[in-house]
């Protein structure tokens, strides 16, 4: 029992290192240096520069924006301003610019015939099939109403009078395209407590009531022209005035190994609802509001408007990074560790496809069975005269060379 603890103890205490065999083959050495290059190019190229994975980066962005439209336009021999065309009118980062619109004015509760062709009658029973639809202005009576007893009426409905007439609507509002939009955005990466704005502070009020944002020309102006936005998304005016309309998507990408100062946004512009564009279903973008005020007699009364809108949506999305050395290591560990891939590769090669193949298996595995300390050594020595005989050399380190032969050595 004793023998065996210490027999344990002396095989725990080794040291093992691996057989080092040198192929001496012009095809395979290119293969694994090419493999190696690759490799080393993989790691400097994407993971440390386009990945930046020497950076902690944090993603966790704290955003807020504020907007602000401005322009006059003119509707149904009207004179539009922000207070008639913005809905919310709050300024936050979604918000609609109203373009057309139906009004049905002088609403007050009663009976009135429905509008919606879809209930046309001849009937009262007609209309009776219809009660409990959701589809009309009202809720459907159930009578047939004829008028000047032509044979084709409207089923009566129960609730605003007159009924929404939404086949009137006048043209859309041209001067749109010239409204402007400010927007303003400040941001904050928490994990390294920046914080930064869509504009330089040090611009002047001046400046910004007289710019339009430009990628190239002027790219901290945040002012933005509707028509611009427009033609960004390759989109005309009459293309989209009641669509779900475009958004503006603002992204922080910082690199904070530079200074502060480069850390600025990029604007990219697209369609909302570029996925339905050609569906038949619920074809653009409308809403319904109405105002309300009653009549000297008590009477309430309501102005009902049906608005047709162009819909812009705000988001703001951005990460940012900073050399750290915990991802440096890890990545550089990384790298040194998948330069072996190239040894695996070669092997893969010498073992099955190369013409050496088993003289290179021959010498990079050897099986040594468990023999008592004497015959081990008897092995070791016999080891020693095999590869004596099989007139290969070996040098000073233990490597083992196959392959091209130096005459000077032979």
């Amino acid at each position: 029992m004793a023998h065996r603890v210490l027999h344990f103890i002396a095989d725990f205490f080794v040291y093992e290192t691996a057989k080092s065999v040198v192929v001496k083959s012009w095809s395979v050495g290119i293969i694994n240096r090419v493999v190696q290059l690759l490799i080393i190019l993989y790691f400097i190229c994407w993971v440390f520069m386009h990945e930046k994975g020497h950076q902690q980066r944090d993603t966790g962005i704290e955003s807020a924006v504020m907007s602000k439209v401005k322009g006059l336009g003119k509707f149904n021999n009207r004179v539009m301003d922000v207070a008639d065309y913005v809905v919310p009118s709050q300024g936050g980062s979604s918000f609609s610019v109203i373009t057309s619109m139906v009004i049905t004015a002088n609403q007050t509760q009663g009976r009135c015939p429905e509008t919606d062709p879809k209930f046309k009658c001849t009937t009262d029973d007609e209309c009776m099939a219809k009660l409990g639809s959701n589809l009309g202005n009202g809720i459907i009576t159930g009578t047939c109403l004829n008028n000047n007893n032509e044979t084709t009426g409207w089923c009566e409905i129960e609730g605003w009078c007159p009924a929404e007439d939404d086949t009137v609507s006048g043209k859309p509002m041209k001067e749109v395209e010239n409204f402007t939009i400010f927007v303003k955005n400040s941001i904050r990466f928490p994990m390294f407590n920046v914080t930064r704005g869509n504009f330089p502070s040090s611009l002047n009020q001046s400046y910004i009531q007289s710019c339009h944002y430009d990628s190239v020309d002027d790219p901290f102006c945040p002012i933005f022209k509707v028509g611009d936005i427009l033609r960004h998304i390759n989109q005309s005016f009459d293309s989209i005035t009641d669509k779900v309309g475009p958004f503006s998507l603002l992204v922080w990408k910082c690199n904070l190994d530079y200074n502060v100062m480069y850390c600025n946004p990029n604007y990219f512009f697209t369609r909302l609802d570029a996925a339905f564009k050609n569906s038949a279903a619920s074809k653009g973008y409308n809403f319904r509001f109405a105002k309300y005020y009653q009549s000297e007699d008590g009477t309430e009364h309501r102005t009902l408007h049906k608005a047709k809108a162009i819909r812009f949506e705000i988001i703001v999305s951005g990460n940012a990074g900073k050399f750290s050395t915990v991802p440096f290591l890890i990545n550089l560990v990384a790298a040194f560790t998948s330069v072996g891939l190239a040894t695996v590769f070669c092997d893969i090669i010498l073992l099955n496809f190369h013409k050496g193949a088993d003289e290179y298996k021959a010498k990079k595995f050897e099986e040594v069975p468990e023999f008592p300390d004497s015959a081990n050594n008897r092995l070791y020595e016999g080891s020693q005269m095999s590869l004596k005989a099989l007139e290969k050399r070996s040098n000073d380190s233990g490597t083992f060379s196959i392959g091209r032969q130096d005459p000077s050595n032979q």
